[in-house]
């Protein structure tokens, strides 16, 4: 055991990545991981042990007889539970390794219940609740917002996604019967690229700190914040498209069987069980899309953010780091 201790403590780092961050098929492997939907039935009293392991490990102080398994295992239910930032234990429902038991079965009912203006309305403002406590628990944890703008981030993103679907629904009255079952997407998508601003809005306000390669803080940049939001943006679109645009081309011939008619009451369970079989791909898949730990070249920094890393580094820093978020 003392040999195993001393391999894992000298040679073992617990935040190095397993995988190479900088390939879209490391990046998957690693969101794979800390994204696997199993960790939402962790007990409480297992995190606190595994983030008082890691956090041990990084002081150098691994228990003895542990094994280099334990320790990976310790890591990733710390970083499928604990914001990357703060440290902090997030609400469940926030964590991207919820993102499969939960939108599975809210786009599954979305996708199903898209025929009335009422269950439009409950199920989108569903769905924006959601992402809400999902937006908010994935920002850039270094950036505080208070209670007045979640709530207008909320209200406004939820105004987006019903304007869309409830305006689209009635557009579509007298589309072919497709174009209505794509209606669900379209507000997603819309609600998306508002909901995630505004709940992050502090960081294009008073922009996110950056670093050296070495961690080192450099400052705060707005235009590292747009990008980082940007990115994220365009990664939830990705996580709900296959689902949401694939299943109801399946779903609409499979309901022209007699045998799909005779079980109408299966086909909300059915869309729910198929749209998890999306997520669990999609989750994964759209956070790997760009990484975790972006950069931002020095050039396309604010000027006075620029002007004052030359002033003091020169030209040794060619690019900033900052956490874009999930």
């Amino acid at each position: 055991t003392h040999t195993k201790m001393a391999t894992v403590s000298l040679t073992f780092n617990i935040d190095s990545p397993r995988w190479d961050q900088s390939t879209f098929v490391g990046r998957l492997k690693h969101f794979l991981n800390i994204t696997d939907p199993r960790t939402v039935l962790v007990p409480e009293e297992e995190l606190d042990q595994a983030k008082a392991l890691v956090e041990g490990c990084r002081a150098g102080l691994v228990p003895p007889g542990s094994s280099q398994e334990q320790l990976l295992y310790a890591k990733k239910l710390y970083d499928s539970a604990f914001h990357p930032d703060s440290g902090e234990k997030m609400n469940l429902i926030g964590r991207m390794s919820f993102q499969v038991p939960g939108g599975m079965a809210i786009t599954g009912c979305m996708l199903q219940f898209y025929r009335t203006v009422p269950a439009v309305v409950f199920w989108q403002w569903v769905n924006q609740s959601f992402n809400a406590f999902v937006n908010y628990t994935n920002r850039n944890a270094a950036s505080p917002i208070s209670l007045r703008q979640i709530g207008v981030a909320y209200v406004t993103a939820t105004s987006a996604a019903l304007a869309t679907a409830v305006g689209l629904n009635l557009y579509t009255k007298r589309a072919p019967p497709l174009l209505a079952r794509w209606v669900p997407f379209a507000a997603v998508a819309a609600a998306n690229c508002v909901n995630i601003p505004m709940m992050r809005q502090q960081e294009i306000i008073n922009g996110i700190t950056v670093t050296d390669e070495n961690n080192n803080e450099l400052g705060r940049s707005r235009r590292a914040a747009v990008k980082g939001i940007a990115q994220v943006v365009l990664s939830r679109i990705t996580m709900a498209a296959p689902g949401m645009i694939i299943l109801p081309i399946i779903m609409e011939r499979l309901e022209k069987f007699p045998f799909m008619q005779r079980i109408r009451v299966l086909h909300g369970p059915l869309q729910v069980l198929l749209c998890g079989g999306f997520l669990l791909f999609m989750v994964p898949a759209a956070c790997a899309l760009f990484p975790q730990r972006c950069s931002l070249a020095l050039a396309d920094l604010e000027v006075e953010l620029r002007d004052s890393i030359m002033a003091k580094h020169g030209d040794k820093v060619p690019y900033v780091y900052f956490n874009k978020g999930l």
